[in-house]
Formats: structure tokens, C-alpha cells, sequence
């Protein structure tokens, strides 16, 4: 990929498929797959959705959580 002039002296870097470190949604998905979604049988589509919004739900709960477990030193959260 090209970058426009005004951009000539950034290089792009293309994040490995998973990074957790670099990519906070990863611990997202992994404590709702912890504390929601493991060890269990679905019966279709539809309790898949609800069960993941409940656990996303759980999750968002509690602010500080969230907080904790999406700060990095190079991200500000609020």
C-alpha cells in the first residue's frame, strides 16, 4: 500500500491476527468466554445472541472492569 505524500514518513504496520496486548477487545472476548459462555450447549441462533448479551452485559456492569481491563499506557480512558 501507497501512502499519500503528506504521509511519507509513517510505515504501516499490520497487527498479528492475535494480539492481546495490542488489541483490548481480545480480554473482552476472553473473560466473556470465561465467565458466560463456557462449558456450554446452545440450541440454536438465537440463544447464542442472548446468551452473549447477558454476558456482554455483565461485563459492562461494573465500570471499572471495563476500565481495567481496556487501558493501555498508549490509550487515555475516561
Amino acid at each position: 500500500m501507497t501512502l499519500p505524500a503528506e504521509f511519507s514518513n509513517l510505515t504501516l504496520i499490520k497487527l498479528p491476527p492475535y494480539s492481546p496486548e495490542l488489541n483490548p477487545v481480545e480480554q473482552i472476548w476472553s473473560w466473556i468466554r470465561q465467565h458466560g459462555l463456557s462449558n456450554r450447549v446452545f440450541s440454536g441462533y438465537d440463544e447464542i445472541v442472548d446468551e452473549v448479551s447477558k454476558a456482554w452485559n455483565q461485563f459492562i456492569s461494573i465500570p471499572d472492569r471495563v476500565k481495567k481491563m481496556c487501558s493501555r499506557e498508549w490509550i487515555k480512558l475516561i
